[in-house]
């Protein structure tokens, strides 16, 4: 009977390093999920602002055409009806 006692006892302590083993190795895959998550996250992030930032630069490149354009107009105005 002590046999099958020590068995039952040594198969259940197996039994539990298992489950901790699990436990850690579920924590573990969830820590990388959530760092992967982070860096896709500050990856978007950087890649947005790095576009909006360009956008609003052709932004600003068309409307100094247009004023370019506009001043053109203007001396060309100006230039012909003083002469």
């Amino acid at each position: 009977m002590k046999k099958v006692a020590v068995t039952a006892l040594v198969l259940a302590l197996g039994l539990a390093a298992c489950n901790n083993n699990a436990d850690n190795n579920a924590a573990n895959e969830t820590a990388v999920e959530n760092n992967a998550e982070y860096d896709v996250n500050a990856a978007t992030n950087d890649a947005t602002a790095v576009a909006d930032n360009a956008l609003n630069a052709a932004d600003n490149a068309v409307n100094a055409a247009g004023n370019a354009v506009d001043s053109a107009g203007n001396a060309v105005d100006n230039a012909t009806t003083n002469n």
